[in-house]
């Protein structure tokens, strides 16, 4: 199904539209180019010639061994035509000997070139499909935070597991058997030719018959397929997001609402599925009777002219033989046509990411940041909404100077836009107006990754992969040394709790640190990003989750890592930004007071407000 016609199943269904539809469609409309959408009308699996090439010298080797096959095959029916028209005499038995010893040679390469093309093409699909789940996991995760505020990570998975799947299936198997029977079917149908040009004719007459129904019902067939694979896809997300929030949904006992929402997903699969597959076999018993209905006419034709004398007994059984031949390639090609047809679907999905452009992106001749880096920061008149919500500013009109080596908080209500103004300056969006710079170099102007290896990020939610502990420390700098990556342990106040781990550093952590608490989550994503040492470090809510003691252990050590260094730190709790050099206030994405902490408290506004009901309890 092509976008165009993807939107317009979307707009047309009659049901009330769901969540997983609707930002469907947002990501098509607002990801895809006009050029992009044109291109997804064109046969998906054209778009697969780039990666076959990388291997041409081995497709050539798998056609060579496919044609080689081709021709042994080809060469039974003429042995035959001769035995018959030979007969079974005694003068002949010598002939018959000498040509069935021929057959047993010409049988051992076709099994020998047969295996070498099964072994090529399989090898090629494989690699193909390893090469194209590697390309678009790579740019899927070079794509911008815009795209991912509207895609849903399951369907994304999905793409990149069941899609990539369903091409190395076409692309493997299904496209060794359609070459196999399709080069079959070209040098039968030419030997019919030169067997018997009358009886020819009338298989010439039956090819339109096959042939028509075979490319409208494979269009059918593609576009059943693709609905199949975007139901799937809405299940597979689905299942995703239940898995990753098994405790809340246990907790909540959700589990029947789960199962019985997860049993409609797999149900609405199974019928777009069933769909498809009906029509395969529609597909499938028209061409295969077209087909044998086709030999048994010119066996009859064939039979009355052997009676006559116009064509010998031999002739008509070499002829036959082709007709079978070629009636079985075809019959075959519109089996594993359905399979071509669901893999176009397949890529046509695949392709679809790659198609997307990232929204933030290097420029063409990005501006080198200074070296040896500062930490500057600047905010010039930045004002920014997010494109799922263009109409709120969460960023309005703010400026602001950092110095190098300043430290500097933001607080405020929450929604006030203070992790707003972290990833902006990370880069993850671009303002709507204003400048941010780093180190006097508008970020705009600069290489992201260059931006971003200058900055240490503490989220305010700790992300902890599934891998072990060393590896989600060493995370923040890949190149650093085991002994690097304990100190940072040690300055985070991490080592006791991960000696106590079964196997210590190299303690698998589970999925999204499921094995810890929250506060020990969090201080691996400390010890990151001291392990990264950067010279300007981010703190969001670095404390949040940790006990009264750890947090005076954490702190302890953030403030020793805080002098060598620029910092911003947001914080709800206001006792943990009483040491910063100045204090930001901000509401509704504005900067509405600044100053230290004594001079905010006699100012008697948001600032003071806050603090009386943090220190006072009022």
């Amino acid at each position: 199904m092509s976008v165009a016609e993807q939107l317009e199943t979307i707009r047309s269904n009659p049901q009330p539209p769901r969540d997983a539809l609707l930002e469907e469609e947002a990501f098509i409309e607002s990801q895809l180019t006009e050029p992009a959408k044109s291109r997804a009308r064109l046969r998906p699996l054209l778009a697969l010639a780039p990666y076959v090439a990388r291997y041409k010298g081995r497709a050539i080797l798998a056609l060579i061994s496919l044609t080689v096959a081709a021709i042994t095959t080809l060469i039974v029916p003429v042995a035959v035509r001769r035995m018959i028209d030979m007969g079974f005499t005694p003068e002949g038995i010598a002939m018959i000997n000498s040509y069935f010893s021929v057959m047993i040679a010409v049988v051992a390469v076709l099994a020998c070139a047969s295996a070498s093309r099964y072994y090529l093409v399989m090898t090629i699909g494989e690699r193909i499909v390893a090469d194209l789940r590697r390309d678009v996991f790579a740019h899927l995760i070079s794509l911008s935070p815009t795209f991912f505020d509207s895609a849903r990570s399951g369907e994304l998975v999905s793409r990149l597991t069941a899609d990539t799947t369903q091409i190395k299936s076409a692309v493997g198997a299904s496209v060794s058997i359609a070459l196999r029977n399709m080069m079959l079917f070209i040098g039968a149908a030419a030997m019919m030719v030169i067997t018997s040009p009358r009886l020819s004719l009338f298989v010439l007459l039956a090819i339109p018959m096959i042939v028509i129904p075979l490319v409208a019902f494979g269009r059918w067939v593609r576009r059943l397929s693709r609905t199949a694979q975007d139901t799937l896809a809405e299940a597979s997300a689905y299942a995703s997001e239940l898995v990753n929030a098994i405790r809340t949904v246990q907790a909540y006992t959700g589990e029947r609402l789960a199962r019985t929402r997860f049993a409609h997903e797999v149900e609405q699969a199974y019928d777009a599925a069933r769909s498809s597959t009906k029509a395969r076999a529609v597909l499938t018993l028209i061409v295969i009777f077209i087909v044998f209905a086709s030999v048994v006419v010119i066996l009859w034709v064939g039979s009355h002219d052997v009676l006559v004398g116009t064509i010998s007994p031999g002739r008509l059984g070499q002829f036959i033989l082709y007709t079978a031949f070629a009636a079985s390639g075809l019959g075959q090609l519109s089996e594993v046509w359905g399979e071509v047809s669901a893999a176009s679907g397949a890529a046509e999905r695949l392709f679809e990411i790659l198609r997307v452009k990232p929204e933030i992106a290097a420029p063409a001749a990005p501006r080198a940041l200074p070296q040896p880096s500062r930490g500057d920061v600047g905010f010039d008149n930045v004002s920014f909404a997010y494109p799922t919500r263009p109409n709120a500013l969460a960023v309005d009109g703010v400026s602001l100077q950092v110095r190098s080596g300043e430290k500097v908080a933001i607080v405020g209500p929450s929604g006030a836009g203070k992790s707003t103004l972290f990833h902006l300056l990370l880069r993850f969006y671009d303002p709507k107006s204003g400048t941010i710079s780093l180190d006097g170099v508008a970020i705009r102007d600069a290489d992201p990754a260059e931006v971003r290896a200058r900055i240490a990020l503490v989220p305010q939610d700790s992300v902890v992969f599934a891998a072990s502990a060393r590896e989600n420390i060493r995370f923040g700098r890949p190149d650093a040394t085991d002994a690097e990556v304990e100190r940072a342990a040690d300055l985070a106040h991490a080592t006791e709790f991960l000696r106590r781990l079964p196997g210590g550093f190299e303690a698998q952590l589970g999925e999204r640190g499921v094995t810890l608490s929250g506060g020990q989550r969090q201080r691996i994503a400390i010890a990151r990003a001291i392990l990264r040492d950067a010279p300007l470090l981010l703190l969001d809510e670095a404390t949040s989750a940790l006990d009264a003691e750890s947090e005076t252990l954490v702190q302890t050590a953030l403030e020793e890592l805080m002098k060598h260094r620029t910092t911003l730190v947001i914080a709800h709790r206001l006792a943990t930004v009483l040491s910063c050099d100045r204090i930001l206030v901000m509401e509704q994405g504005r900067i509405v007071e600044q100053g230290t902490h004594a001079e905010l408290v006699a100012a008697g506004g948001l600032y003071a407000r806050l603090a009386r009901l943090q220190f006072e309890g009022i």
